[in-house]
Formats: structure tokens, C-alpha cells, sequence
């Protein structure tokens, strides 16, 4: 449960911080991001909320997304990253690809290789 607690601490730290620079660069006052209790919501105004939560006693990471809906994380240690197993995509993927599509800037959250941000 301690790797658990690590590596999706260290995954929900760094997607705060990789929203937090985008939102500062788009410069939009209608779009906020807020990580409370494990909870981490990105209010993109018309374009929907994405929530994001960690699920210890599943040991996942659960996403809410107002494109792809919901979805079940699990980290996968051969890859180093959370993926969902329906379909074998990675989460920061995943987020990437939306957060692009809809706002029209390249979006980069660095969520590969997550282990590598622990410790």
C-alpha cells in the first residue's frame, strides 16, 4: 500500500502542477484546477470538469472526464505508468490527447515513467 501511496501522490502532485503552468499560460479566469483530499478538479468552464481521484483500496486512480467519462486506473509496473485495462492506454495519454483536442494548444503533462518521480 506504501508504493500505492507514493506513486499516485507523486502522479496527482504532478498533474496539479503540469495544470496549474497550463491554466497560468491559457490565462483564462472561467478555468480552475483545486486538489483537495485526493480529489483533484479541473472546471474547464463550457468545455466540462474533469475529476480525478485516488482509490487506495482498489490502489487506483479514477477519472471522471466530460469526453471519455469514466475510467479506472490501474499502474502497471512494465510500462511505469497508470493505465486502464480495457483498452491498455495510459492515463497522462489520455489526458494529453483531450486537454489538446479541446483547448487547442499542445498539451504535455509528463506522467510516463512515474516511478522516476518518487523519492
Amino acid at each position: 500500500m506504501d508504493r500505492y501511496h507514493a506513486l499516485s501522490d507523486a502522479t496527482m502532485t504532478t498533474l496539479l502542477e503540469r495544470l496549474e503552468e497550463l491554466l497560468d499560460r491559457i490565462g483564462s479566469d472561467k478555468f480552475e484546477v483545486d486538489y483537495h483530499s485526493g480529489v483533484l478538479t479541473l472546471n474547464l468552464g463550457s468545455n466540462g470538469t474533469y475529476v480525478i481521484n485516488k482509490q487506495p483500496p482498489n490502489k487506483q486512480i479514477w477519472l471522471s472526464s466530460p469526453i471519455s467519462g469514466p475510467k479506472r486506473y490501474d499502474y502497471v509496473p512494465a510500462t511505469d505508468d497508470w493505465r486502464y485495462s480495457r483498452d491498455g492506454e495510459g492515463f497522462g495519454l489520455l489526458m494529453e490527447r483531450e486537454l489538446t483536442c479541446m483547448l487547442g494548444h499542445e498539451v504535455k503533462l509528463g506522467l510516463e515513467r512515474v516511478s522516476k518521480t518518487v523519492e
